[in-house]
């Protein structure tokens, strides 16, 4: 018995590549996000999905909206598909960040290092990874589609794949990107990664 996981990144919103939102609220999809969450419909609706869940944030229930609209299920919010806790690092410009040694010590060696007042990836790649056992053991027989944050996803990947989690940094999740996990008894496989939807 297996179950089959959609992680879906976010779609795009204007804070992209500027700022470390994190779990700063407010954050909304712009355009393009929003018709990124209608072309991400489009492509999970055909997956005869049993469920959807998304991250508490605002940018994780707007991109999954569309598509629990198209299938008519029900959207619920899982709270271990949440951003990284980046602590006081949440809503600060990448270029604020640069040159403080805390970031570099973050950037150089994330496994052993907290943000101010956040979590570790660790922790963050344990409370994902128990979240989509407990939906293994849930649902069963089934495909789900989760949608959350890049570096979640990628922390999930990297446990699936056997990989440190520092390695995260060597493969792209891009947003409103799906790719798909999936689970058994047996273990993990990972059957596609980043695969981008036009919108």
């Amino acid at each position: 018995m297996t179950t089959t996981f959609y992680l879906v990144r976010h779609a795009a919103h204007g804070h992209l590549g500027r700022t470390l939102c994190g779990r700063m609220p407010g954050v909304s999809l712009g355009e393009e996000g929003r018709a990124q969450a209608e072309a991400l419909a489009g492509r999970l609706a055909r997956e005869d999905l049993a469920a959807i869940y998304a991250s508490p944030l605002e940018r994780a229930q707007e991109t999954a909206s569309p598509l629990a609209a198209r299938t008519g299920l029900p959207l619920q919010t899982l709270p271990a598909l949440n951003e990284i806790d980046f602590g006081e690092w949440s809503g600060r410009s990448f270029e604020e960040l640069h040159g403080d040694p805390r970031w570099d010590g973050w950037n150089t060696a994330r496994h052993v290092t907290r943000p101010p007042g956040g979590e570790t990836i660790l922790e963050a790649q344990a409370r994902a990874v128990r979240g989509l056992e407990e939906l293994r053991r849930a649902h069963g027989e089934a495909r789900l589609a989760l949608v959350s944050h890049a570096d979640v996803i990628k922390l999930v990947l990297a446990y699936a794949l056997g990989l440190a989690a520092d390695a995260m940094g060597r493969f792209e999740v891009s947003p409103a990107s799906v790719s798909v996990l999936v689970l058994g008894d047996w273990g993990a496989k990972v059957e596609s990664l980043n695969e981008r939807v036009a919108a």
